[in-house]
């Protein structure tokens, strides 16, 4: 009979979540993760596999909460282009606020690990496509209402977003100047007529 686990796998997650969105991948050490986590190695091999299967579901987790985050953020305004401005402005707002910028997890991967590995190619594209679908939902909903008048079609717009709103977040790690993230904002939300 196996044995009942010590700790609560889902707080654990949550602690190795944060801390490889902090530090990354590669900067992250096992030493570093049994300390934030509060529990030994052997308990990490046991509930999660090796480094990279615990990284792995971390980011899973990351990607599941905020795929519902957007949507919600984006469903939950009556006019479309209120919902894309308020979410690309919170996108800007989080990173130049207080305390630590961390940017988004996935991106971090994105760039950090999918060149050289296709599992977390194969995620982030993932994530970026499911997210995509959820832009261009909205867009559709503000053709269908009469607020948008979209030259060509909703897909492509959302994947244009998605591009925009990437090169966004990995840009504000640099921390131009914000009126450049602003006036940039105020360029991409242009397509939306």
């Amino acid at each position: 009979m196996g044995r009942t686990r010590e700790f609560d796998e889902e707080k654990a997650l949550d602690a190795a979540m944060q801390l490889f969105w902090e530090k990354g991948y590669e900067a992250t050490s096992l030493s570093d993760l049994t300390s934030r986590m509060g529990i030994q190695r052997p308990s990490i091999y046991s509930a999660f596999g090796g480094k990279k299967e615990l990284f792995e579901a971390a980011l899973r987790k990351y990607m599941m909460s905020r795929a519902s985050h957007v949507r919600t953020k984006l469903q939950n305004s009556p006019s479309v282009k209120d919902a894309f401005r308020t979410f690309f402005e919170d996108v800007v707002a989080e990173e130049y606020g207080e305390g630590c910028s961390r940017g988004c997890f996935c991106i971090n991967t994105m760039v950090e690990l999918a060149p050289h590995d296709e599992k977390f190619e194969i995620l982030t594209r993932e994530h970026q496509m499911y997210l995509s679908v959820i832009f261009q939902e909205t867009i559709e909903r503000g053709i269908q209402s009469g607020e948008l008048e979209i030259e060509g079609n909703a897909k492509a717009l959302s994947q244009a977003l998605i591009v925009s709103l990437i090169g966004l977040t990995v840009i504000i790690k640099s921390r131009p100047e914000r009126s450049f993230v602003d006036n940039t904002i105020d360029v991409i939300l242009t397509s939306l007529k």
